[in-house]
């Protein structure tokens, strides 16, 4: 492994409410200075949740995304708030966003976006076995939930409102741990 380069100084360059962006002035063990910036890690992470219904139907959601100034076919997600661990977060987020609970929820993977500028991370959970259950949310107007069959992924992907990287890459991990199960109980039988 490469040694991590020394870090000689953070200065913050500029903070809003959800943003910290801060300037990095770096070492590499060559001698090599740099200077970086990157958007800071800040809270405890998020949760994408992939739920996924006894019929093979996996539940999106349509949000307004603001970033594009467009609504966006997505995977309910959201912030983990402090004292609560990726699991509660999901169950939680999964409820205000799509209206239903889970009793089953696996984790699927951790993952970052752009981690050359920004150290955000989001751990993707499956969620099976659900049921009706919803809690109030912070969202500024309904999410509308759209059912889609888990068997027509490439279909969804093609979908020009279906655009968000992590979404995709949630929704193939989630195929694949699913088919995987379905050959272990077939080989199994």
């Amino acid at each position: 492994m490469p040694v991590k380069p020394q870090i000689l100084k953070v200065t913050c360059v500029a903070r809003s409410r959800l943003f910290h962006v801060e300037a990095l002035e770096l070492r590499f063990s060559n001698g090599v200075e740099r200077s970086y910036e990157r958007l800071a890690s800040r809270g405890h992470g998020a949760v994408m949740i992939v739920p996924i219904l006894p019929n093979g139907d996996v539940v999106l959601i349509r949000e307004y995304a603001a970033g594009l100034d467009e609504y966006t076919l997505t995977l309910p997600k959201g912030l983990i708030d402090p004292g609560e661990n990726a699991e509660e977060a999901a169950l939680r987020e999964l409820q205000e966003e799509t209206g239903y609970g889970c009793r089953k929820l696996e984790r699927l993977k951790e993952m970052t976006s752009a981690p050359n500028y920004m150290g955000y991370r989001i751990t993707v959970l499956l969620a099976r076995d659900l049921y009706p259950s919803r809690l109030e949310g912070d969202e500024p107007e309904p999410l509308e939930p759209v059912h889609w069959p888990m068997s027509e992924l490439e279909t969804l992907v093609q979908r020009e409102e279906f655009n968000e990287g992590r979404a995709i890459a949630a929704l193939y991990m989630a195929r694949s741990r699913l088919a995987l199960e379905a050959t272990d109980t077939t080989t199994a039988g």
